[in-house]
């Protein structure tokens, strides 16, 4: 059953969606080769808990870490480590963070120092894909027309959407119904209700859709090594549209960024 929110609620769940877009605007400057990925995930944390809150993810499931950083061809729920980042990678940041009883979640992919052309586009469509995936979050919508407009965008450019992970309802707990597929057909699914708060987070290969798994039981990668991309945003439907409760604002303004993307759903 999707679980509906009150006003008040909302208000709670962009609180901790803010402060896990200020934990990534944070990280943003910091995110240089020479860097370790445990050194981003211990700063991560020390900034939640500076802030009041939990990290989100560490203990969930038995997940070890503050963070999930996956670079390059790691899909998503990569484990921080000593590994040296290099110039030329990219990393997707996960961050999830528990205040006054709720979750915020979301990530954003981040070059490390210049990257290639081939990235960048990858990056960018990646991220566009998002937005047209919350354009279509609104009432009386379904689930697959989110999904639907995710996919046909992304595979329009010969990019592989990645089946088995999904986004997700949010709010006391980390994951809620409904399930936000990044693929689907159109007028299927769920229908979309006002008060619904959901993470969408598309999760995009530079090739094949397919995936595996590693042996630490976590760690996602593409099945044939070439890069992906993963952007994430908690989003609630009020007065029937979607209105965004994170931001990528303070990426944005520690990387000396300017764009209009969020507007349409602030």
């Amino acid at each position: 059953m999707s679980i509906v929110k009150s006003n008040s609620e909302i208000e709670l769940i962009r609180e901790s969606a803010q402060l896990v877009s200020k934990t990534l605007g944070m990280l943003a400057i910091e995110i240089k080769p020479g860097i370790t990925t445990l050194e981003l995930d211990k700063k991560a944390e020390e900034y939640i808990r500076d802030n009041n809150a939990e990290p989100g993810f560490l203990g969930l499931y038995g997940f070890p870490n503050t963070l999930c950083i996956s670079p390059n061809n790691e899909v998503v729920h990569g484990i921080p480590n000593k590994k040296i980042l290099k110039e030329g990678e990219i990393i997707s940041i996960d961050c999830g963070v528990l205040k006054n009883g709720f979750y915020g979640d979301h990530a954003y992919t981040f070059s490390v120092g210049e990257i290639s052309e081939e990235k960048k586009k990858l990056l960018d469509i990646t991220k566009k894909s998002l937005y047209k995936g919350i354009s279509l979050f609104s009432s009386g919508n379904r689930v697959g027309d989110v999904g639907y407009s995710i996919q046909n965008y992304v595979e329009s450019y010969g990019y592989g959407v990645v089946r088995e992970l999904v986004g997700h309802g949010i709010g006391k707990n980390m994951h809620e119904k409904p399930e936000i597929p990044n693929y689907g057909k159109r007028s299927t699914g769920k229908v979309l209700k006002e008060g619904m708060v959901v993470a969408i987070e598309p999760m995009v290969n530079m090739g094949t859709e397919k995936i595996i798994q590693l042996d630490d039981g976590w760690t996602i990668k593409t099945a044939d090594g070439k890069p992906s991309a993963h952007f994430e945003h908690n989003v609630a439907i009020i007065d029937g549209k979607p209105k965004l409760l994170s931001t990528f604002k303070f990426i944005y303004d520690a990387l000396g960024i300017r764009t209009d993307e969020e507007k349409p759903f602030s």
